[in-house]
């Protein structure tokens, strides 16, 4: 059972090709379940796009779920397709997200961290004016972002856990957060979710994937289920890795991973 959860495509302004192009290249990556979970849009926002190529149009959501539905349809001797969707976690407009949700079938919601006090955790600049001795302290806050999102009752999946160290290698080495990183794995155990092992890091500076080993190992002490995503924003990179992936797995000690299905865990055995 080879499956990826986390996919984008053009309509989110930074993507490129359909959403049927990565069917295409699922099938042709031998993927027996693949998710279709481009971005959000920006429900809070009173403009209908505010940044059009970081996430599609609030008008354009139906349109969407409906495409992806359609395809569904369309390939299902051929592969199972998944909607999912990447949410942005903003806890001050949880239930509005919530609500605009609600009318659809989702198979899964990935709930990710993408911004804190503000400011793109991709920001290339965040950390240059932010004094060392505060750098744990931001790392604290990132966690407990993740740990609230964990604890929505929204997601099922918890998107690229340490994404920050994405232009910032040394986020990874910085000391004193370590119990706020406990603490969001042990909410997602609680909660009976997931965090994906997303192998997009290779396309940022720090290279490799997200998460680190040591909260892989972390993870798996404390109970917490893990899936797989690409995160694929061209065709090409559907199922990347995932082999790869899998035998780390198995090394570090996890002996199953997950995806979701009508938001129901579905148990695969590594």
């Amino acid at each position: 059972m080879k499956f990826d959860l986390h996919t984008h495509h053009d309509r989110c302004g930074h993507a490129s090709g359909s959403i049927e192009d990565y069917i295409l290249s699922a099938i042709d990556a031998g993927i027996t379940a693949i998710g279709i979970s481009d971005h959000s849009p920006y429900f809070a926002h009173e403009l209908d796009q505010p940044q059009p190529r970081i996430a599609m149009a609030r008008s354009d959501f139906p349109n969407y779920v409906a495409e992806v539905l359609r395809l569904k349809e369309k390939y299902k001797d051929r592969i199972e397709v998944l909607l999912g969707v990447e949410s942005d976690f903003y806890p001050e407009h949880l239930d509005l997200y919530r609500s605009s949700y609600a009318p659809y079938p989702f198979d899964y919601i990935i709930g990710s961290v993408h911004q804190t006090r503000g400011v793109s955790i991709f920001n290339r600049k965040r950390w240059t004016n932010i004094a060392e001795s505060k750098h744990a302290e931001e790392k604290r806050h990132y966690y407990e972002l993740i740990r609230q999102s964990a604890d929505a009752g929204l997601f099922q999946v918890l998107g690229h856990i340490d994404a920050m160290k994405g232009y910032y290698p040394r986020f990874s080495d910085i000391q004193g957060s370590e119990d706020a990183i406990d603490e969001a794995l042990k909410a997602v155990a609680r909660n009976d979710i997931s965090i994906e092992i997303n192998t997009s890091g290779k396309t940022k500076d720090v290279g490799g994937w997200y998460p680190s080993d040591d909260i892989l190992a972390r993870a798996l002490h404390f109970g917490a289920d893990v899936t797989f995503g690409s995160d694929a924003h061209e065709p090409g990179r559907v199922g990347d890795e995932w082999s790869n992936v899998q035998r780390r797995l198995r090394d570090i000690g996890f002996k199953r991973w997950v995806f979701y299905r009508q938001r129901e865990k579905v148990i695969v055995p590594l």
